[in-house]
């Protein structure tokens, strides 16, 4: 049997894999033999840990080591006095379902339930779980804006709701544990994996532990995320840093603790790194097999939105979006947190588009956390922003997804290390359009690669948008490539032709030992 019908039977044999597009383009490209990256090669002979190529395995619900859970639900939130007729509001009956049997799987059969406030989750283990996007609609038919006043102003000073780049109408909130383990003593380099604390008593081995550093006054962390390079951040306040890994060792004696993955970024006293445990108050929350949807109004353009947004997570970690289709939103969601998985989602939009963008809303999903994956994403409408990395955003993997003329929105605040691979981005208008404020540092930082992007249009190296110290690997450009290891990186390999085409998977496959899912 040849390696196609081997994988096509292993796919059938598993209920969660479907083979899109997306798989289809990798499955192909691998069995044409194509061409290899000088960053990673056929198998990642070429890697190397302190490289300009980031290890972005780690992404994902459980670091990617886990599938997401397949729960049964446990109760329904017509237990609590939902009806789901699509007239009566349900707001209430949701709202004491997620309180009172916070931790369970609360199912939501089919229906169309009216939603006129926040439904806010806070328990860990808490699923709102629908009977497919098609069959639950949760309809939203007021903005945030107007059901919980946040009004603001942009950088330059513009008024406008908070709600045009924050917020959701369900809206996961946690806490990071903030208990200090340790002060880390010495400094370490990207790409090293042991690191000298003050109290190395207060480890075990296996535990999940998260690294924070925030800038000093002259600005050295931040500097440093965009590669040196930074451009003018006057007006950016002093970022702060979050990673995590797990404890493979620990030396008292020397007092060093050895982690299992290497450092995205240097560590440096004057960046008062500490290490506590990787916990969040919320986690294993998940939202899944639903649709909302928003009243179908014009758009009015940028700045103009109140708040038709579906889904936020804050400091969630280990959780996930599952089969969700989001309609007519201004904003579909904010991800922030940690390890949470965004998976299966689809954005459609019926509204009247802003002629002067193109567009039916303003961020169709913003990831605003550390190793987050969003992934088989299918974009049917346009935002201005499709999808954004903001506010030290690092570490994301975008994979498997398509859309009709998608935007990498990096909205500058020193995110860095994201990974963009196995797209179809349509037209490619412009890949690489972004926004943020003035004297906020470049739009994106250092090591963020795009690997086998597909587009209709050539995609050119975007100079002065980011350091030269990111990567563009297997796209279609009029440029020759270049490959200067301390400065700009393309490598104008067709996209069909690279080997692997999904380079978080197959880094992902390296670290495990394992095939692709």
């Amino acid at each position: 049997m040849n390696r196609s019908l081997v994988l096509l039977a292993v796919c059938f044999s598993t209920i969660k894999c479907v083979l899109t597009t997306p798989h289809l383009v990798a499955l192909r490209a691998a069995e044409a033999g194509g061409e290899t990256s000088l960053l990673w090669g056929r198998a990642g002979e070429r890697w190397e840990p302190a490289g300009r190529l980031t290890d972005y395995s780690y992404a994902g619900y459980r670091r990617g080591e886990r599938p997401l859970p397949e729960r049964h639900s446990e109760v329904s939130v017509k237990d609590f006095g939902a009806i789901g007729d699509g007239k009566t509001d349900d707001t209430a009956a949701f709202q004491r379902a997620v309180k009172e049997a916070g931790g369970k799987v609360i199912a939501v059969p089919a229906g169309r339930y009216v939603l006129t406030d926040i439904i806010e989750i806070t328990a860990s283990g808490t699923v709102l779980q629908g009977a497919g996007p098609q069959q639950t609609t949760l309809y939203v038919p007021r903005p945030l804006e107007k059901i919980r006043s946040n009004m603001g102003a942009t950088t330059s000073g513009q008024p406008t709701s908070n709600y045009s780049w924050s917020g959701g109408i369900v809206w996961a909130r946690g806490d990071e544990d903030r208990t200090l383990l340790a002060k880390v003593t010495s400094a370490a380099r990207r790409g090293e994996k042991v690191l000298t604390v003050d109290r190395p008593d207060r480890f075990q081995v296996g535990a999940d532990v998260r690294l924070e550093q925030q800038d000093d006054a002259d600005g050295t962390l931040t500097a440093h995320q965009y590669g040196g390079d930074p451009s003018d951040f006057s007006l950016l306040r002093r970022v702060r840093q979050s990673w995590s890994a797990r404890v493979a060792r620990i030396d008292r004696e020397t007092k060093t603790v050895v982690l299992d993955r290497p450092l995205r970024t240097d560590v440096r006293p004057a960046w008062q790194p500490t290490l506590h445990p990787a916990r969040s108050s919320a986690e294993e929350i998940g939202i899944e097999r639903l649709s909302f949807e928003f009243p179908v109004e014009p758009y009015m353009g940028h700045f103009t939105e109140l708040g038709y947004n579906a889904i936020a997570f804050s400091s969630v970690r280990n959780s996930w979006v599952r089969d969700v289709e989001i309609r007519q939103a201004d904003s579909g969601m904010f991800i922030g947190g940690s390890n949470n998985t965004i998976t299966g989602v689809t954005w459609i939009s019926d509204r009247r588009r802003d002629p002067a963008r193109n567009a039916t809303g303003h961020h169709g999903i913003t990831l605003n956390g550390t190793d987050l994956l969003l992934s088989d994403f299918d974009f049917r409408t346009k935002f201005i922003h499709d999808i954004t990395m903001s506010r030290g955003s690092a570490g994301n993997v975008v994979m498997d997804g398509r859309g009709e003329d998608l935007t990498f929105d990096h909205h500058k605040y020193a995110n860095h290390a994201n990974l963009f691979t196995n797209i179809n981005a349509g037209v490619g208008t412009n890949i690489f359009m972004s926004g943020g404020g003035a004297k906020l540092g470049r739009h994106c930082g250092a090591w963020t690669t795009w690997w086998n992007i597909r587009t209709k249009r050539p995609v050119r190296f975007p100079a002065g948008w980011a350091p030269d110290l990111i990567n563009i690997v297997g796209v279609v450009s009029k440029e020759a490539s270049t490959t200067n290891t301390e400065g700009r990186w393309l490598e104008a390999i067709a996209p069909e032709r690279l080997v692997p085409p999904n380079l978080y998977e197959a880094q992902r496959n390296k670290r495990l030992g394992t095939t692709s899912r």
